[in-house]
C-alpha cells in the first residue's frame, strides 16, 4: 500500500499521509519518508492530510513527527489532521508547539478534505 500519494477533493490536489492503523515502526517509515515528497512542492502550496485513525504512537513516533512538522512547514498552504483518541492531548500539544504549526484536528477524512479545500479558510500550516 502506498501510504504518501497525491489525491484529488474538490478540484484541489492533497498530499496524503496515510498512517492508519500503523503500528509503531511503519508509522516511523513513513514519517521519515514524508518530507521529501513535501519538498517537491513550492513553498506555501502544499495541502496536506495526515490520516491517524487507528494508529499505536510510540514516543518515537511523536519525535519523529515533531522533526517532520517543523521541515514541512514551509512548503504547506494547510494541513489537517484526522486523529482519534489514540494520541494524548499533552503529546498532540507538545508536537504544535515544538512545530509552532496549526494542527487542526477532524474525526473523518472527509471532514478534513473539506477543510483543506475551502476556499474562505484563512488558517494556514
Amino acid at each position: 500500500m502506498n501510504r504518501i500519494r497525491l489525491i484529488t477533493h474538490g478540484g484541489h490536489s492533497i498530499l496524503l499521509v496515510d498512517v492508519s492503523g500503523c503500528e509503531s515502526p511503519e508509522m516511523i517509515r513513513v514519517i521519515d519518508e514524508v518530507p521529501k515528497h513535501v519538498r517537491e512542492h513550492p513553498k506555501g502550496s502544499l495541502l496536506l492530510l495526515a490520516d491517524f485513525t487507528g494508529a499505536q504512537f510510540s514516543r518515537e513516533v511523536v519525535e519523529r513527527l515533531k522533526i517532520a512538522t517543523v521541515f514541512d512547514r514551509p512548503h504547506l498552504k494547510r494541513s489537517a489532521w484526522v486523529l482519534t483518541a489514540n494520541l494524548p492531548k499533552a503529546l498532540y500539544e507538545s508536537i504544535k508547539t515544538f512545530s509552532g504549526r496549526n494542527l487542526p484536528i477532524f474525526a473523518t477524512r472527509e471532514e478534513a478534505l473539506d477543510f483543506l479545500v475551502a476556499a474562505d479558510h484563512s488558517m494556514t500550516a
